[in-house]
């Protein structure tokens, strides 16, 4: 697998902090997109940035930056599942990487099928809403050659047991041997950058407000019933115990990303505190690990 050559230095946070702006969100204006070859993008070929801030790569290291991956997989209910919050997660998220880190990162983004050969180009691939997802023969393959070979796997946003019971069956396709299990908070994946003191359980932002809270005073941040309410953690790891994928159930990384623009409280709540913090040290471990 081709892998940046990425050190723990080259992750050193700037003096910048994300409070000074906000970006993204739906004050940009209605999404139009075009398709092509699976790929969401604006009129001009690239995804629509709708205000987050743009920069431009060295074209002598195009090749050496870390590029955001999402994955498109298919889905038994709705078919774009995969397309969840895109692109406004994906190109926050790039930019915050950029913004908050030294690690040189592509404005853009891309999407990838798991039988596309780029897929090995790329070192970290995100998956998002695969509460009933399937894999083809050839996808699981792929998904297993790439994840034992190197590669990173961030899966977010599903919620509850039968999400999760199914995500988990499918996935024994790839690994039909190996268990996800829960990472405990003294992981260093919670630690390696931001210093977190909690698993963070990040709502989207529909499912939030400060005045949202329960019985007990505690503000509510889960979606749907009960067994929402705790968010988990989850690894799946190689025979010498690296992490290969981390599985973000009952939380929604992607929502912090995408909708950082829409409001002040939510911002600093849920994006600045838990949603960013979380996303860099998961990147900066999958890329140091």
């Amino acid at each position: 697998m081709k892998r940046l050559i990425v050190v723990a230095s080259a992750l050193t946070l700037l003096v910048t902090t994300m409070a000074a702006a906000q970006f993204g969100g739906r004050f940009g204006g209605p999404r139009r997109f075009g398709r092509r070859g699976g790929e969401l993008i604006g009129a001009d070929g690239r995804p629509s940035r709708r205000g987050i801030p743009d920069w431009k790569l060295d074209e002598k290291f195009r090749e050496d930056v870390f590029t955001f991956c999402r994955i498109q997989f298919s889905s038994y209910n709705q078919h774009y599942k995969w397309a969840t919050d895109y692109p406004d997660a994906d190109l926050n998220f790039s930019f915050r990487l950029q913004q908050l880190t030294s690690l040189h990162t592509n404005p853009d983004g891309v999407i990838l099928e798991l039988t596309d050969p780029k897929l090995f180009d790329h070192p970290f691939i995100y998956m998002i809403e695969p509460g009933d997802i399937y894999f083809s023969e050839a996808e699981a393959t792929a998904l297993r050659s790439y994840l034992l070979n190197g590669g990173f796997l961030m899966v977010d946003d599903f919620w509850g047991q039968y999400e999760l019971d199914h995500f988990l069956s499918e996935f024994k396709r790839v690994f039909p041997k190996r268990e996800a299990t829960e990472l405990p908070l003294e992981h260093p994946i919670f630690h390696c950058v931001y210093d977190l003191k909690e698993k963070p359980q990040i709502p989207a932002i529909g499912h939030a407000h400060p005045n949202y809270t329960d019985a007990t005073g505690r503000l509510i941040t889960w979606e749907r019933g009960p067994d929402t309410r705790d968010p988990h953690y989850m690894g799946v790891h190689d025979d010498n115990g690296r992490l290969m994928a981390i599985i973000c159930h009952n939380t929604d990384l992607g929502d912090g990303w995408e909708r950082e623009g829409e409001d002040p409280w939510y911002f600093k709540e849920f994006s600045e505190k838990k949603a960013y913090p979380l996303g860099i040290n998961i990147v900066f471990y999958a890329m140091t690990h």
